[in-house]
Order: structure tokens, then C-alpha cells, then sequence
């Protein structure tokens, strides 16, 4: 693994921590009165879902899956694999799916329509970067942290190869 690749940071951890912040005040605004089962896709999502959590103010129960599209890859295969399952029944409940980005929309889109079939009261979808120019099917998230250009993102769960998944900040590499 090349680890001395020059990064140019996109958002710095400060940046990132306010805008989970402000998304956490507007999922907690939305579902007010209401509890929720937040399901992280994992493992891009895990470091932001975290943070996401702890900013939310309603009930929360977490539970996680596991999607395979990239493999070692920078983009998307476009075939999603669900490698392992929610734990957590969500007949009649709001659901809250929350990733670290949508690009293709190939991932998000086979998950709401999975969870769909277990019957929740309603799905939204929250991620951390939307990366629209991308997108090869429709599907739209409910809540966003950044939108972003078509360029490979590394950190703040993100990876390259398997690293950089523990960077507290969201980078690109300079050729």
C-alpha cells in the first residue's frame, strides 16, 4: 500500500463534526416523538454513523449490515451483495439507513428495497458525502452531510484498499 500519496483535504474534522452536528438536529427535528432503527452499512459508515448517533435526540436502536459493490475497487461494481443481515425486526418501525456515500446508487437502492420488503412504517436514507454526478439509478438521500464532485474520497470511514478508514478528515489524493 502507497502510503505517501499527496492528500488534499476536502473537510477537515472540524467541518465534518459540525455538519453531523446539524444533521443530527434535523433527524432528531423530523423524528420527534418517534423512535428509530438506525442500520449502518458497514464498514464505510461505521465512523460516521457513531457520530451521527450521538447527535440524535429520540430513541435510537442501531443495528448494522453488510453490502459488498467495490470489492478493492474505486468504483462500483453495480452487483450488490448483502454479506450479512440485520438482527433487529422493523415491521412498523421508522427506519433510518444511514452510509458513508451514495455514488451509483446500485448499494442504497438494492437496501431500501430489501428493508422495504420487511415492512417498516417509513425508510429514509442519511450519508455523508453524495456524489450525484454518479448516479445510475433513482435514488435520492432524505439527508446529506457534503454533496460532492465525481473524485475518489478516502477517510472518515472511507478507504483505499482497506486503509485510511481511521483519518478523522475526508481527502482526495493529488496526482
Amino acid at each position: 500500500m502507497e502510503m505517501n500519496k499527496k492528500q488534499r483535504i476536502l473537510f477537515d474534522a472540524e467541518k465534518i463534526s459540525k455538519r453531523v452536528e446539524e444533521l443530527g438536529k434535523e433527524i432528531t427535528s423530523d423524528y420527534a416523538g418517534k423512535d428509530i432503527i438506525v442500520i449502518s452499512l458497514l464498514r464505510g459508515s461505521f465512523v460516521f454513523a457513531a457520530d451521527l448517533v450521538r447527535s440524535i435526540q429520540v430513541p435510537v436502536n442501531i443495528d448494522f449490515m453488510i453490502t459488498s459493490s467495490y470489492g478493492h475497487e474505486e468504483v462500483s461494481s453495480g452487483k450488490v451483495d448483502i454479506i450479512a443481515d440485520i438482527r433487529v425486526d422493523v415491521e412498523n418501525k421508522h427506519v433510518l439507513i444511514v452510509d458513508d456515500i451514495m455514488d451509483s446508487g446500485y448499494t442504497m437502492s438494492k437496501v431500501v428495497d430489501y428493508i422495504a420488503k420487511k415492512n417498516p412504517e417509513s425508510i429514509k436514507v442519511c450519508v455523508m458525502l453524495d456524489k450525484p454526478s454518479r448516479r445510475k439509478v433513482n435514488i435520492s438521500p432524505d439527508y446529506v452531510g457534503f454533496i460532492i464532485p465525481d473524485v475518489f474520497i478516502v477517510g472518515y470511514g472511507l478507504d483505499y484498499g482497506d486503509y485510511y478508514r481511521n483519518t478523522p478528515y475526508i481527502f482526495t489524493f493529488d496526482d
